[in-house]
Formats: structure tokens, C-alpha cells, sequence
């Protein structure tokens, strides 16, 4: 879509940081987290409305399946939010190994909850025309909903993986040119046109604007540690920060020898312990850091971050 010329604003259903940060290089702006279980429907509403402005395009990303979630009633599923900030729900379903029993399993997603629309399907890792047939023929005869594309399977496609996940985009080679091969597959399998005329009848946003945060006293330099060690931070955070008058510094812990002139430093989360060497070789700044917290420079640091300022990684 990017490619085409649509400004896509991402979000992704629920607490993540890798997803966003893959979504957030592929569409040139940052990924916002929409999270049911932590957030009230007023505050994601506002967040959606907000965050769309200047874009043609949102796209939410669920996590786990469209009704799953912590909640017995579904209160806090991608249905639920679907729902909730009026957007068409496209099934991207894995149809490996299938042909006639994608029919009850489309017809069931559609009957379980009526207020959910399900605009169109993607059948994902196909094996071939012939199994792409079938399967359409299936669905046309009894669902009625658009088979919108039908992507084969293709290991070129693959972003590697380790234990909690994708590896960040922040930390991947070549990250920007992987996306770009996949983006080409999905154009040449995935009716784009009909995406943007599915996302073209969501509902229109009516949310409460924010009060604007009243910025007030001397300016404060706040450090935030961005390379391939550390990555994880919600862009909403951020830009509270600044909206309340702070100044974010970006420096890496990686290849920064000395701490800038700051405040106090923010550094997230990450995966320092596939950085180890680098980490522990850059000595003169770990040493500025320890003696400026020491000194009382306030420090927050979750996750990585926590682990980059303990005494040792093993």
C-alpha cells in the first residue's frame, strides 16, 4: 500500500513492541499499540482518531486469533476491538492442507458474533493453483465472502525467528529490503484495490480530543538508548514525553563512548545478550553511566535495559 502511495498508519492489537517496530519501517510511521485490557474504549477511540490524521489507510494487526483474549466474553479480543473503533475484519487464515473444511470454519467465524464483519478472507501458505482453485471454489459456494488473495507458500517470505519471537527490525540485516521483497509477493497475490475499498467503508471516528498537555518549567534533556540492542518503546510514551516539554537524545549504548548532556536516560527493552561483546567493550561509556546514576541522574530502564545495567549478563 505504501508503495501505491497511501500514507498507512499501523497499530497492532495488544502489548508488543517486535511486531510494531517491523510494521512501523514498513509503513514510514511509528506502529501505535491498541490494547482493550489496559485501555477503556473513549482512550483507543481518541488514540485511532488521533493518530490517523494525515493517513489514507489504517491498518490494525490482531495478536492470537479474532476472538481470542484474556476475557471469558471476548471483551477484550481483536473482535472486540474491531468493533469498537468500527473497522471491517479480514481473516488472514494458515489453508495448508485444507479444501472443503475452510467452509465451516469461515461460516462459524461469521455466525459467532454478529456485530463482527467479515469483509474478505487472505488464504495464506497455498500450495499451488490448483490448491488455490479448489479452495475458492469452496468458499464462493458456500460463504459468499471476496477471497481477496491467495498467497502461496514461499520461504523467501520468512522473517527469522527466536525464543520470543520475530527478531526486531531494529537488530535484523536488511530488514528494509526484506520487507520490500515481501511486499512485492503480497501486491502480486493480494487484490489491493479491493483491500482499499473494504477499508474505505469503515465507520467514521467520532472521539473526544485530548486536552492539550501544558508544557511548563525548564526544558529537560531526556537520553533514550536506540540501537540494535535496544529498540522497545511504545511511540505513545515518547511523545507524551515531548508533549509535556522534554527533549528526547537518542545515543547507543553500542557506539556512543561518552553519555550526553541529559536529565535522566529511558532505556527499553531489547535483546542485550545478543550484543554482549559490544556491550561490555565499550567500556567508557558504561563507566560514565554507573558514575552519573550513582551521582543521582535519574534512570528508567525495563526489560534489556534493566539487564544492560546490572553487573554482569550471562
Amino acid at each position: 500500500m505504501r508503495a501505491r502511495g497511501e500514507a498507512v498508519q499501523p497499530f497492532k492489537k495488544g502489548p508488543d513492541y517486535i511486531d510494531p517496530l517491523w510494521l512501523g519501517l514498513a509503513a514510514g510511521r511509528p506502529c501505535y499499540n491498541l490494547d482493550p485490557y489496559l485501555s477503556g474504549a473513549e482512550e483507543i477511540c481518541t488514540e485511532v482518531a488521533q493518530r490517523m490524521r494525515g493517513a489514507s489507510l489504517g491498518l490494525v494487526e490482531g495478536n492470537k486469533g479474532l476472538y481470542d483474549g484474556l476475557a471469558l466474553d471476548g471483551s477484550n479480543s481483536n473482535a472486540a476491538l474491531a468493533a469498537m473503533i468500527g473497522a471491517p475484519v479480514v481473516l488472514v487464515i494458515d489453508a495448508r492442507g485444507m479444501t472443503r473444511g475452510i467452509a465451516p470454519l469461515i461460516l462459524g467465524y461469521q455466525a459467532f458474533d454478529a456485530n463482527i464483519r467479515i469483509a474478505g478472507v487472505i488464504l495464506n501458505q497455498l500450495g499451488g493453483a490448483r490448491h488455490e482453485a479448489k479452495l475458492r471454489a469452496v468458499i464462493a459456494h458456500y460463504t459468499g465472502v471476496p477471497v481477496l488473495g491467495a498467497v502461496q507458500h514461499d520461504g523467501r517470505m520468512n522473517i527469522v525467528e527466536r525464543h520470543l519471537g520475530l527478531v526486531p527490525s531494529n537488530e535484523a540485516q536488511g530488514a528494509r529490503s526484506r520487507i520490500d521483497e515481501i511486499a512485492a509477493h503480497i501486491a502480486a497475490q493480494v487484490d489491493l484495490d479491493q483491500l482499499l475499498a473494504i477499508s474505505r467503508q469503515a465507520a467514521p471516528l467520532h472521539a473526544r480530543e485530548p486536552a492539550p498537555d501544558a508544557a511548563g518549567g525548564p526544558p529537560v534533556r531526556i537520553g533514550i538508548v536506540r540501537d540494535a540492542a535496544f529498540g522497545f518503546y511504545y511511540p505513545g510514551d515518547l511523545d507524551a514525553l515531548r508533549a509535556a516539554g522534554a527533549e528526547l537524545v537518542d545515543f547507543s549504548a553500542l557506539h556512543d563512548s561518552h553519555l550526553p548532556q541529559v536529565d535522566g536516560v529511558f532505556i527499553g527493552g531489547g535483546f542485550p545478550e545478543s550484543h554482549m561483546e559490544a556491550l561490555a567493550a565499550n567500556t567508557s561509556l558504561r563507566r560514565e553511566l554507573h558514575d552519573a546514576i550513582e551521582a543521582g541522574l535519574p534512570a528508567y530502564a525495563e526489560c534489556g535495559g534493566l539487564m544492560y545495567l546490572a553487573r554482569g549478563i550471562e
